[in-house]
């Protein structure tokens, strides 16, 4: 994935979050005074960045947004992009600057480029799972706080797709929702007389009376939740081809094949977010003088 998809990407609000992420983190950590002690400000040290594992990487174009909050110029070399499996072994990255810089730096890099890669590969089982539907694997906003953004992009990195980033991005009518309103029919009405233009219209069904409802307000997407396969295959059934469909709870690894093969249009998945393993990464250390 090449780095101007991750610069698309990290855009406006995005962009200023991750930048957020980052001063936080290096700020819990406080400062680097064994690093202080042991080097001087002159110092300079190279730095390479080594995969433990097969893994499919991302996060990479984070390391030079981290160094620059050090304040004095660090080079990075990055070796891979984003979205690319690498074996164990692999040098992904190489830096070189101020010995205190790279150190103070080193453990927020190591676990933005640890998580974010442990989702993207996690994905990307995910994705080969769906190979030869027409399903399309989503996330959710099932995501750490403050790390919605770079763990969405993680996800594209491994070859899924985003469900909405914010809450206005489309607007999903739950059964909180549906019964304030009193009826699917009554909530789509209320939200297409608030809103000129209309942001997109998902309706979460808990019954088939609940999908033919939905289906007659000509939404634009109609979820089933945690629906028996027999349920859904007749839900599916009932709404039309120019409604999406998504299917939602209860998928795995090891089902998300057989869920696919009832033909909805998406998957989305929780634990590609919420439950991925970190990817194992170090960073080897060497002391210029």
């Amino acid at each position: 994935m090449p780095s101007t998809i991750f610069d698309d990407f990290f855009q406006a609000e995005a962009r200023m979050f991750l930048l957020a992420t980052i001063r936080i983190a290096l700020a819990e950590d406080g400062t680097d005074l064994t690093s202080q002690g042991l080097f001087t400000e002159s110092d300079m040290a190279q730095a390479l960045i080594v995969a433990k594992q097969d893994t499919v990487v991302a996060g990479l174009p984070i390391i030079p947004m981290v160094l620059e909050f050090g304040g004095q110029d660090c080079q990075v070399h990055l070796n891979v992009d984003d979205g690319d499996k690498v074996s164990e072994g692999t040098m992904v990255a190489a830096l070189q600057g101020p010995a205190q810089q790279i150190l103070k730096a080193e453990r927020v890099i190591l676990n933005f480029l640890c998580h974010l890669s442990g989702i993207a590969d996690l994905t990307a089982h995910y994705v080969e799972a769906l190979k030869g539907t027409k399903t399309t694997l989503l996330d959710t906003r099932k995501t750490l706080p403050g790390l919605r953004f770079p763990e969405k992009y993680a996800v594209l990195a491994g070859g899924g797709k985003n469900h909405r980033l914010t809450l206005s991005e489309m607007l999903m009518l739950k059964d909180n929702h549906i019964d304030r309103a009193g009826s699917i029919v009554e909530a789509v009405n209320q939200l297409r007389r608030a809103y000129s233009p209309c942001p997109p219209i998902e309706v979460e069904c808990r019954t088939l009376d609940e999908v033919r409802e939905a289906t007659g307000c000509g939404v634009d997407r109609i979820m089933l939740d945690n629906m028996d396969a027999e349920t859904t295959r007749e839900a599916l059934g009932l709404i039309p081809e120019s409604i999406e469909t998504e299917l939602s709870g209860g998928v795995s690894l090891e089902n998300i094949r057989e869920i696919a093969e009832l033909g909805p249009n998406y998957i989305s998945v929780g634990r590609l977010t919420h439950s991925a393993a970190s990817s194992d990464f170090s960073m080897q250390f060497v002391p210029l003088r």
